[in-house]
C-alpha cells in the first residue's frame, strides 16, 4: 500500500465508497438471482478501488463514461443509490426511467453521461465532453472507465489519437483486469502492458495497482492535474480484477487457481490492514458496513416500492 497522509476522515470516505459498492453488487446479485432483475447484469466486485480511487477527486461539474460495468463509477460520481436500485429493477423511478437496466445508466446531475453496452463506444463521447469542456474554457476534466477488452476497438485508438492531437482534458482509466469476457487479454491483444499503448501516442501514461486504492488516489491526482491544466489527455492502466464472472448469469475459462489467488488481494480487505494501522478500530470498520448494509437494504426496499413504467412510457425519450 501507498503512503498516504490524508486525515482518517479522507480515509474513511475511501473506505466507505469501496464498501458500498461492494455491497450494492452484492445485494444486485442477489435480486438477480430471485428473477427481480432482468437482462444482462455485469458485477464489478473486486475492483472498487479503480472507481473509488479515481473518482473521489472529481467535481461535480466534472463528466464521467464507463461500461456495462459501471456500478461502481456512477456510484462514487455521486448517483442516489436507490434510483440505480430503481433502474436495474425496471422502476418508473428509477434513473433512466426504468428502461436502461443495469448496462445504460445515466445521470446528467452529476455529471455522468452513460454507461455503454457496446465495447468501447464510450470513449468519443468522453472525448467530445473534453472538447465542450476546452472550448468553453471551464477546466472540467472528462473521465472514461473501460476494460482492457476496449483497447483493441478501432473507436479507443481514434479517440487516443484525437485526444493528444487536440490536448483534450481526458483521462483514460482502463480497468485492466486481465479477462476480456472470457478470454484471457494474452491471447487477444499484442502487449499486456496496456500502458504502452497510451505512451504510444505521446499521452502522459502511468501503470498502477489497482487493488490499492491509496495507489490509484496517487496516480489519479497526477493524472487529472495535468488534464485539467491544459496539458492534454492523460492515461491510467489501473491492473485488477474481477472476482465474479463476466456477467453475473455465467463464469468460464478463469482458473480456479488465479481466482483464488486474486481473492487473496481483495482491495477492501488490504485497505482496511492499512485503516487499522492508522489508529482507525475493527469496531469502527464494522459500524461503517452495518450502516452501508443498512442503507443499501432501505434502497432496495424504496426501489420495490416504485412502479414499472407504463405502456405509455414505451412511447417516451425515443427518436421515433
Amino acid at each position: 500500500m501507498s503512503n498516504f497522509t490524508e486525515d482518517t476522515q479522507g480515509l474513511m470516505s475511501l473506505y466507505r465508497m469501496m464498501v458500498l459498492t461492494r455491497v450494492f453488487e452484492d445485494y444486485s446479485e442477489k435480486l438477480y438471482k430471485e428473477g427481480l432483475i432482468r437482462g444482462g447484469l455485469h458485477l464489478a466486485n473486486g475492483q472498487e478501488a479503480v472507481t473509488a480511487g479515481v473518482c473521489s477527486l472529481l467535481s461535480l461539474s466534472d463528466t464521467l463514461t464507463c461500461t456495462y460495468r459501471g456500478h461502481g463509477a456512477v456510484i462514487a460520481k455521486g448517483s442516489k443509490i436507490d434510483k440505480l436500485f430503481g433502474e436495474l429493477l425496471g422502476r418508473e423511478n428509477g434513473i433512466c426511467k426504468g428502461k436502461g437496466g443495469s448496462m445504460h445508466l445515466t445521470d446528467f446531475s452529476v455529471g455522468v453521461l452513460g454507461s455503454f453496452a457496446v465495447v468501447g463506444a464510450h470513449l468519443p463521447i468522453s472525448a467530445g465532453a473534453a472538447f465542450t469542456a476546452k472550448y468553453r474554457g471551464t477546466k472540467d476534466v472528462s473521465v472514461t472507465f473501460f476494460g482492457d477488452g476496449s483497447t483493441n476497438i478501432g473507436a479507443f485508438h481514434e479517440t487516443l489519437n484525437m485526444s493528444a492531437v487536440w490536448k483534450l482534458p481526458i483521462v483514460f482509466v482502463c480497468e485492466n483486469n486481465l479477462w476480456g469476457e472470457y478470454s484471457p487479454i494474452a491471447e487477444t491483444t499484442s502487449t499486456v502492458n496496456l500502458v504502452e499503448r497510451g505512451a504510444s501516442y505521446g499521452i502522459w501514461s502511468e501503470q498502477v495497482d489497482g487493488n490499492d486504492v491509496l495507489a490509484v488516489r496517487e496516480v489519479a491526482e497526477a493524472a487529472i492535474l495535468h488534464a485539467r491544466s491544459g496539458a492534454g489527455p492523460a492515461f491510467i492502466e489501473a491492473v485488477t480484477y474481477r472476482q465474479k464472472g463476466h456477467s453475473a448469469r455465467v463464469d468460464v475459462g478463469r482458473p480456479k487457481e488465479e481466482v483464488e489467488a486474486w481473492m487473496l488481494r481483495d482491495p477492501i480487505a488490504q485497505f482496511e490492514k492499512v485503516l487499522l494501522l492508522n489508529g482507525i478500530s475493527q469496531i469502527d470498520l464494522n459500524n461503517l458496513r452495518d450502516e452501508v448494509d443498512r442503507e443499501v437494504s432501505e434502497a432496495v426496499d424504496i426501489a420495490m416500492s416504485w412502479p414499472e413504467p407504463s405502456r405509455a412510457a414505451l412511447f417516451e425519450d425515443v427518436m421515433v
